[in-house]
C-alpha cells in the first residue's frame, strides 16, 4: 500500500515554556522539527490500528537536561485510548531513555491500538509531557502541544482528579498527526466466499424393480408354473400401484439371458429366444394393465454371474472373481473355471440356474413435488412432510429470504443431525450477519464428520468474520484459494489478495491497494447497495464528488443503514467537506 505522509511543524517548542527553564532555548530552530505519520489516514488491519510516527529533531535543538514524554492517543467522540509512551532525553540526563544529542536525530515510534467501532471517526494525536531539573516542570508536566502553554490551575486540578474532564483536557492538549480510521477492511464480505455443501435432491427419482422367469438348461420354453411365482406377482402389483400414481412414469422391459456355460454363439441365440418367449409370457401376466413391454437379449450373463458369485458363500469365490478380472474372453473364462472341477460343480448347482432367465424390468421415473408445492408446505409450517434432501434443496436453490433459509436449515439440522445442514446453516447465518452463530454451526458440521475443502474454507472465513485471524490460518492449508486470499486481505496483504479474488471482495482489496480503476471494473456489474457505496468511496478518493454523491444516494436508497456508516467514513471526508449533507 502506498502511504501518504503528513508533515506537521511541532508547536511545542515554538513558545517559551514559562517556568520550564530548560525548554527556553529549544525555541530556536523549532520550525525544523517535524513529525511524520505513516499512514496519513489510519487503516483498520487485522483488528488493529497501526502507524509509524517519526520525529526529526534539528541540530542544537534539544536541551541536554530536558526530558520529553510522548504518548500517542486515539481521540474520538466521548473518549480516548492511550498507546505506549516514548521518552526522549538530553545527553546529560541520568535516565535510561532515548538520547537526543546536540547533533539532533530522527526517531520512529510504532503505535498500535486494538480497534473499537467508536474509533471510526477519530484522530491520532500526541500527548506531550516535559520535565526539567529546575522550575515548574521538575516532574512530568502536560503541555498544550498545539500552543506550548502549561495547564492553568483549574486545568491542573482537573488533570489530577482524572475522569472525563481530564480526558477532555488531554484531548485538547494533544497534537493531531493523523485523521480518521479507514475501516474498509471490515467491509470484506466473508459470507460471499462461503460455500454450501451439495445436496442429493433429484426432482425425478428412478426406481427399478425386477422379476425373473427361469428356464431349464438350453431351453427357451416357459414352463407352466414359471409365470406364477411370488416375485412375478409382486412385480405386477407394483406396476398396478404405480399406475395410480400421477407422478410416476413406467417403462417395462424383458431382457433375455443365458448362463455363461456352453458355446457363446449358441447362448446368444438362446438368450434371444428367451427374450421372445419371456416377452410373450410377460404380456399375458400384465394384459389387464394395458402396459406394453420392450424386449432385448444380452447373451451370456457374465455380470449377473459376477454379482451372484460375489454374494455367495462359495469357498473359492475370490479365485473365480480373479479369473473374471484377468480374462475378457468368454471362452477363456469358462475354460479356467471348468478347470476348478469342485468349484464348477457348485456353480452348476447354485449359480448357473439363476442366470437362465428372462428378466422383467420396471424402470419407474417418479417426479417429486414441485418447487411451489414444497414452498407451500414450508410457508404453512409443514416441514415434517418434506425429506432431508428436499429441505436442503429448497434452502439452497429456491428460498430467497435469508430468515426463511435459516428456519428451514435449523429444522433440518436438528431433525436429521446432518453435517451438510449445519454447514449450510452456517452460510445462512453468515449472510444475515450472525458471525458467531455461523462459526458454531460450522464447528458442529465438522464434529459430525464433515471434512472437506468447503468446511475448512468456511471455518477459516467464519473465524475471520469473528476477528480470529490466527485461528483462521489453522484452516488455511485445507482451504480453497479464494479463502486463502481472504486471509491475505484480512492481514493487509491486499496486492496478493486482489490477484485471486473477484467481484466485490477484489474491489475492496484493490481500493486498499490504491488501484481505483481496477476496483471500479471489479464491481461494474454489481448493482447492490454495498457496491454503490464502494463506488462512492472510490469516486470520493478520485475527487469526482458528483459521482460520489450520486452513488452514495443510490446506496442509501437501497439500504438506509448506510447513511450512519457514511457519516463516520473517513473515505468520504472530501464529499462531506464539499458541503454534501445526508
Amino acid at each position: 500500500m502506498k502511504n501518504c505522509k503528513l508533515f506537521v511543524t511541532v508547536a511545542l517548542a515554538a513558545l517559551v515554556f514559562t517556568g520550564c527553564n530548560c525548554f527556553n532555548q529549544m525555541a530556536k530552530n523549532s520550525d525544523e522539527v517535524t513529525i511524520t505519520c505513516t499512514p496519513e489516514v489510519l487503516a483498520l488491519n487485522n483488528g488493529k490500528v497501526e502507524a509509524d510516527i517519526t520525529v526529526t529533531f534539528p541540530q542544537y535543538y534539544f536541551n541536554k537536561k530536558a526530558v520529553i514524554k510522548v504518548t500517542p492517543v486515539v481521540v474520538f467522540g466521548g473518549g480516548m485510548v492511550e498507546g505506549a509512551t516514548k521518552y526522549f532525553q538530553g545527553d546529560k540526563v541520568k535516565e535510561n531513555y532515548t538520547v537526543v544529542s546536540a547533533t539532533g536525530g530522527q526517531y520512529t515510534q510504532h503505535v498500535e491500538f486494538p480497534y473499537e467501532a467508536r474509533m471510526a471517526n477519530s484522530e491520532l494525536r500526541l500527548l506531550v509531557e516535559v520535565k526539567c531539573p529546575k522550575g515548574k516542570c521538575k516532574t512530568f508536566t502536560l503541555i498544550n502541544a498545539n500552543t506550548g502553554a502549561l495547564p492553568t490551575k483549574s486545568e491542573a486540578a482537573a488533570l489530577a482528579a482524572g475522569g472525563k474532564d481530564a480526558e477532555a483536557i488531554k484531548a485538547a492538549f494533544a497534537l493531531p498527526v493523523a485523521k480518521g480510521v479507514n475501516t474498509l477492511q471490515s467491509d470484506l464480505d466473508y459470507a460471499a466466499a462461503m460455500g454450501n455443501t451439495a445436496n442429493n435432491y433429484k426432482n425425478v427419482t428412478t426406481v427399478v424393480t425386477k422379476a425373473d422367469i427361469l428356464y431349464a438348461i438350453n431351453s427357451s420354453r416357459v414352463a407352466k408354473k414359471a409365470g406364477e411365482t411370488e416375485d412375478l406377482k409382486a412385480f405386477k402389483e407394483n406396476v398396478v400401484a404405480q399406475q395410480s400414481n400421477d407422478r410416476a412414469t413406467q417403462k417395462l422391459y424383458v431382457h433375455g439371458y443365458a448362463s455363461p456355460d456352453g458355446p457363446e454363439k449358441f447362448n446368444d441365440n438362446l438368450s434371444s429366444a428367451r427374450s421372445k418367449s419371456g416377452h410373450k409370457a410377460a404380456e399375458k401376466i400384465l394384459k389387464d394393465t394395458g402396459m406394453s413391454l420392450d424386449q432385448a437379449s444380452y447373451g451370456e450373463d457374465w455380470e449377473g454371474f459376477k454379482e451372484l458369485v460375489a454374494a455367495s458363500d462359495i469357498e473359492d469365490k475370490d479365485i473365480i472373481l480373479q479369473v473374471l478380472s484377468r480374462y475378457d474372453s468368454s471362452t477363456q473364462r469358462e475354460a479356467e473355471i471348468k478347470n476348478m472341477s469342485a468349484v464348477f460343480t457348485e456353480l452348476k448347482k447354485e449359480i448357473l440356474p439363476k442366470l437362465r432367465r428372462a428378466q422383467l424390468v420396471n424402470s419407474t421415473d417418479i417426479k417429486g413435488k414441485t418447487d411451489a408445492e414444497m414452498a407451500a408446505l414450508i410457508n404453512s409450517g409443514r416441514l415434517d412432510e418434506l425429506t432431508n434432501e428436499e429441505l436442503l434443496y429448497m434452502a439452497e436453490s429456491v428460498l430467497e429470504d435469508g430468515k426463511a433459509k435459516v428456519t428451514v436449515l435449523e429444522y433440518t439440522a436438528k431433525k436429521f443431525n446432518d453435517a451438510r445442514a449445519y454447514n449450510n446453516l452456517g452460510v445462512a447465518y453468515a449472510k444475515l450477519g450472525e458471525a458467531q452463530k455461523a462459526l458454531t454451526s460450522f464447528e458442529k458440521a465438522a464434529q459430525l464428520g464433515l471434512n472437506n475443502n468447503e468446511i475448512n474454507s468456511n471455518l477459516a472465513l467464519a473465524n475471520l468474520a469473528n476477528g480470529n485471524v490466527s485461528k483462521a490460518q489453522q484452516y488455511a492449508a485445507a482451504a480453497d484459494a479464494k479463502t486463502k486470499a481472504m486471509i491475505s486481505a484480512a492481514q493487509g496483504n491486499y496486492s496478493s489478495a486482489a490477484s485471486t479474488l473477484s467481484g466485490y471482495n477484489a474491489a475492496i482489496a484493490k481500493v486498499m491497494n490504491n488501484d481505483l480503476t481496477s476496483a471500479k471494473s471489479a464491481i461494474a456489474a454489481d448493482k447492490s447497495a454495498k457496491a454503490d457505496y464502494l463506488r462512492a468511496v472510490i469516486a470520493s478518493k478520485e475527487g469526482d464528488l458528483n459521482t460520489a454523491k450520486a452513488e452514495l444516494q443510490n446506496a442509501i436508497s437501497k439500504d438506509a443503514s448506510l447513511a450512519a456508516k457514511a457519516a463516520k467514513d473517513v473515505n468520504l471526508k472530501n464529499l462531506f467537506a464539499s458541503g454534501f449533507k445526508l
